[in-house]
């Protein structure tokens, strides 16, 4: 099991935004194992991030999140894991998310299913918001922004069962795919936050798009996804609080 809390050299990023040395220490692993196997290959990951844009990416690249859940992580929350997408043309093809403190792998192939440890999954049969588990998270801008975050988080808590803010979009992502939560939405995300995850979900039968409702999140950063059902109601919710927010006084 990877090492957490203790005693871990941990840094900064940003003012809340943390990195450790078991971060470092995975990422380098894994692209020094692709340069290997794979060298016309690249890698898209959060501590040594390639520069340029995806749409520069070759036939092939990993996008890869040694820790989703740093914070987590480095307090000694089991709440992270470690997420991985193989992008074939821009496309996510291949998935795995890998939970060490559960044991759990959530694996998918673009067109082939998705799995927990070898068992099928498929999103939940959930249908209205007020019946729902939902989940979101914050951007470490979110003390420049937090009314308009929090007030969001405030409008899903009125209209569904519950709201909950795990600390790993990766593993957000992974539960709606095995139907452990019924909609997810973020904004300020990363594409290596979601590629594995977003996977997982279109694989498991559920929706998945950015705030415009297309299909361009991995590149704005900005996710909602759900039941199919559900997806409707979470993108009209946050769509309608996106215009209020713009709308002239």
């Amino acid at each position: 099991m990877m090492r957490a809390g203790g005693d871990l050299h941990i840094g900064k990023k940003g003012t809340i935004d943390l990195v450790t040395e078991v971060d470092l220490e995975v990422e380098r692993g894994f692209r020094a194992l692709v340069a290997g196997r794979f060298p016309e290959h690249v890698v898209l990951g959060e501590e040594f991030e390639r520069a340029g844009d995806r749409d520069e990416m070759p036939h092939y690249g990993w996008v890869f999140d040694p820790v989703d859940g740093t914070t987590n992580y480095a307090h000694g929350l089991p709440i992270f894991c470690s997420s991985l997408a193989l992008e074939i043309d821009g496309t996510p093809s291949v998935a795995a998310v890998y939970d060490p403190t559960r044991r759990e792998l959530f694996t998918a192939e673009r067109g082939q299913g998705a799995w927990l440890n070898g068992v099928p999954l498929r999103v939940s049969s959930a249908s209205a918001l007020i019946d729902s588990l939902l989940c979101t998270g914050f951007p470490y801008s979110v003390q420049q922004d937090s009314a308009t975050l929090v007030g969001l988080f405030g409008r899903f808590l009125e209209i569904s069962r519950a709201v909950r803010r795990l600390g790993s979009a990766a593993l957000d992502l992974c539960y709606v795919a095995a139907g452990r939560l019924d909609g997810f939405w973020e904004l300020g995300l990363s594409a290596w936050d979601m590629a594995a995850g977003s996977l997982l979900i279109f694989e498991a039968g559920g929706l998945v798009s950015d705030l415009d409702g297309e299909g361009k999140y991995l590149d704005t950063g900005h996710v909602v996804c759900g039941t199919p059902k559900v997806f409707v109601q979470l993108l009209q919710v946050v769509q309608a609080a996106r215009e209020k927010r713009v709308a002239p006084a």
